[in-house]
């Protein structure tokens, strides 16, 4: 029986990155995104690479799109060996200064419907295989993050998540969280790179070689892989750092980071960086 690898937010950066490294291994897929630019990908994928490739589009906001989704994967037949979890939203900014939907769409894709699509792919999986679940978390999930306070508080309910779950399924499958710093993703993830100096660019990791490095530790069973020295750096160091200390460095390097993209080039009100720690 033919089974597939199942990538969300399939059409944005890191997504892309992971549906070409998992077809150059070979692996059938199926998309799902909410950006037409879905069905373009998967042609294009299929036809480079000679895998199967399937799209599905999905606005995962909305749980009646959802549903609908998971209906047409039963209804094709499909088996799914593995999961990657990628799609996700930031808005960042003070918790007071942004809105109440903004503030909703961001615990709606990091959370919920993250947490709807493995409950409804496990119902789905392949038994004659080893299931392997990938969750996109972030370094932002290891501390709290003033201006970026709902980000980062999904992140680590999501980190937590994946830890909790990866024992639960130990009998069948494995759960790897990725914990990437910046990605260069999207224009305001790059302007946010830039104003913060040394620790932004040490910080930002490649898209391509970190969803190929992730897929090879997700298929070894790492429970959790943090790209990047610097990140693996601060991670170890950030045991020994008093939680008052770390917010007040972060609340400090984020006010000087938007001084100094305000400086240069003003941001739009809404920023959407999906894969930015």
């Amino acid at each position: 029986m033919k089974s597939f690898l199942l990538i969300t937010g399939a059409a944005g950066g890191l997504g892309s990155a992971f549906t070409a490294a998992a077809a150059r291994k070979g692996f059938d897929l199926v998309l799902t995104d909410v950006s037409s630019a879905g069905q373009e990908l998967a042609e294009r994928t299929s036809a480079f690479s000679g895998v199967e490739v399937r799209y599905f589009p999905c606005d995962l906001r909305r749980e009646e799109q959802r549903t609908a989704f998971f209906e047409q994967l039963k209804q094709s037949g499909l088996a799914f060996w593995g999961l990657i979890n990628v799609a996700g939203l930031d808005f960042e900014g003070a918790y007071p200064q942004i809105s109440r939907e903004q503030a909703l769409r961001v615990l709606n894709v990091n959370l919920v419907a993250n947490m709807d699509m493995t409950h409804e792919v496990l119902q789905l999986r392949d038994p004659s295989q080893k299931f392997r679940l990938i969750n996109v978390c972030s370094m932002a999930g290891f501390y709290p993050m003033p201006f970026k306070a709902t980000y980062a508080a999904s992140k680590r309910f999501l980190l937590d998540f994946s830890l909790a779950l990866r024992e639960e399924i130990r009998d069948f499958g494995t759960v790897t969280a990725l914990c990437p710093g910046g990605m260069p993703t999207t224009e305001a993830c790059m302007r946010a790179i830039f104003a913060q100096g040394f620790w932004g660019w040490a910080t930002t990791v490649d898209t391509y070689k970190t969803a190929e490095s992730t897929l090879k530790k997700a298929l070894k069973g790492r429970a959790v892989y943090i790209p990047g020295w610097a990140n693996k750096f601060l991670w170890a160091i950030s045991a020994l750092v008093p939680t008052s200390l770390k917010i007040n460095f972060v609340a400090s390097r984020w006010r000087k980071a938007q001084a100094e993209v305000a400086q240069n080039t003003p941001l739009r009100s809404e920023q959407h960086s999906p894969t930015t720690a």
